[in-house]
């Protein structure tokens, strides 16, 4: 594995802790535990080797999934949100202002987001 791929790993698994942490830290507090099936989620996804692909970050009660090597988002990247909500996840696929996809579900193992994962999965990582 060359140097630029070994980085690229380190700061996607990097960012994966450090959300985990901040969402385990929420779940702590009564109001956020609708974030139980959004946790889930991420175990599932780092079960499959996810952590390898993807980079996570959150903005309070959402989560994004994203192919960027460095936190923050530049307009041009593609990433998906999920927010909780009660029984339902809004689940968003877009850059900048562009939405591509834009679905609620109810389970995030739904196979819609299974194909935006893949989707962003095909995307570069910059």
């Amino acid at each position: 594995m060359d140097e630029r791929t070994a980085e690229i790993l380190k700061r996607f698994r990097e960012s994966w802790t450090a959300t985990e942490d901040f969402i385990d830290h929420l779940l702590c507090i009564p109001d956020f535990e609708r974030l139980k099936p959004v946790r889930q989620f991420m175990n599932e996804l780092k079960q499959d080797g996810g952590e390898n692909f993807f980079r996570l970050g959150t903005s309070i009660h959402m989560l994004v999934i994203s192919r960027s090597v460095n936190q923050g988002l530049r307009k041009d990247q593609k990433w998906i949100r999920i927010e909780a909500f009660d029984s339902d996840f809004e689940v968003i696929f877009r850059d900048g202002d562009n939405i591509y996809r834009k679905y609620i579900v109810t389970d995030l193992r739904d196979i819609r987001v299974t194909k935006l994962l893949q989707t962003l999965k095909s995307t570069l990582v910059d």
